[in-house]
């Protein structure tokens, strides 16, 4: 490296002016010059000759970059030229290298991936994922190419969700990183899905099922819901009854809208957009439903709303009918999801076509030919089903044996 003379001092910058002139050019010595304009800006230039051309790289603005910063920044790039390398050139590279690292960071094709999922999920499972990612995956590891990251790596991230007890959480998170690395490998980013690796590594789960009353039970919970209105809303009382009737997911009843029914021909139609798995679902309504729903025309008003909040354009929130449930002491007990379940018990015992149920619990079509035509799949039967169940329900509120009529032809 040639011998400089370093020929400028704080002070000298601090106090640097153009004299009148346009650019004043102020040499420290090796090619580095502090560029001071009219307008009072200065800025660090290096200048250099390679190949027998003349060429300069800039080291940003004076006193962002300190004298010292800017000499140790000289240094750094005159060994740049003493390998034969261009300065500019490399800086170049190394910018590129870096864009292209943050683009293919674990968090850029994660959000890659969420984006291109969106579409399929409901609002609040997308809401889900994203927020699992940015809580407890990004702030380790987001920002580190995801070819770059290593199984102990990502164990680490996963055990310190494990560390708070939130053992099913991590198990959730290390399933849609796997779901990620996946879509790195499909998309030419990374070469292994480490979730993989990580196979019993982790902390034991039990499934948590979402609390529901045995059959035995569900008098009693149908009397107490009848009475709802000495405690709380005629309204509620509805949803709650209505949520039993239909046995659909608490989203779909919240969020129902009266466009979506067809009360004449007993049929409410919730389309794809609000549907759990994007598929628009039918749902048969039994006479008393079409009844509850009568009712509940008085008490909506205007709302396009069934079930309208105290914002009479927004339906009421997911909470509701929990707190209710809660409220006639079956906190822990029961839930809304809890109907669905114990529906389906009630409804295999009595002896339905196990199809038939399942289609009216509008569980997931693993096969999407065949999901994209079972709209109205075994709905004769569904229609029967749904008018069995409501006389079910009726009769055993009123005090009837809770027996399931066993053999039942659909």
């Amino acid at each position: 490296m040639a011998a400089k003379t370093n020929l400028l001092s704080a002070s000298k910058c601090n106090h640097a002016t153009t004299e009148g002139k346009a650019i004043r050019k102020l040499h420290d010595g090796g090619g580095l010059y502090l560029w001071v304009y009219a307008d009072g800006g200065k800025f660090w230039r290096l200048r250099y000759r390679l190949g027998g051309k003349e060429k300069s790289l800039s080291f940003g603005s004076y006193p962002q970059v300190s004298l010292k910063e800017a000499r140790a920044k000289r240094d750094e790039q005159r060994k740049v030229l003493d390998a034969d390398l261009d300065p500019s050139a490399e800086r170049k590279a190394a910018n590129l290298r870096k864009k292209l690292a943050n683009a293919n960071s674990f968090e850029a094709v994660a959000m890659e991936w969420y984006n291109k999922q969106l579409h399929t999920w409901v609002p609040h499972h997308a809401s889900d994922v994203k927020r699992r990612l940015e809580s407890n995956i990004f702030p380790t590891i987001g920002k580190r190419p995801i070819d770059q990251i290593e199984a102990p790596e990502l164990l680490q991230t996963i055990r310190k969700i494990e560390a708070r007890g939130a053992y099913d959480l991590a198990h959730r998170v290390l399933q849609v990183c796997g779901q990620v690395f996946r879509y790195g490998i499909a998309t030419g980013r990374c070469t292994r899905n480490l979730s993989t690796d990580l196979r019993g590594a982790l902390t034991p789960h039990k499934k948590q099922h979402q609390a529901a009353v045995r059959p035995e039970e569900l008098p009693e919970l149908l009397r107490a819901i009848a009475r709802y209105d000495e405690t709380g809303d005629k309204q509620t009382r509805f949803a709650l009854q209505l949520l039993a009737q239909t046995f659909v997911r608490t989203n779909e009843l919240i969020g129902a809208e009266w466009a979506e029914f067809d009360l004449n021909n007993a049929l409410w139609i919730i389309p794809a957009k609000r549907m759990k798995m994007k598929a628009e679902h039918v749902v048969p309504l039994s006479k008393q439903a079409v009844f509850i729903l009568t009712e509940l025309k008085n008490i909506s008003g205007s709302s396009r709303f069934v079930f309208p909040g105290r914002n009479r354009d927004k339906p009421i929130s997911n909470n509701t009918m929990l707190f209710a449930l809660y409220r006639l002491g079956y906190k822990g007990k029961m839930t809304g999801h809890g109907f669905r379940a114990v529906a389906s018990t009630i409804l295999n015992e009595a002896g339905f076509n196990p199809d038939v149920i399942e289609r009216q619990l509008a569980h997931c079509e693993r096969n999407e030919v065949r999901g994209a035509y079972n709209r109205a799949e075994y709905l004769p039967e569904r229609k029967r089903m749904m008018q069995y169940w409501a006389e079910y329900l009726e009769s055993v509120e009123a005090g009837a044996k809770v027996i399931p009529l066993h053999g039942y032809v659909a």
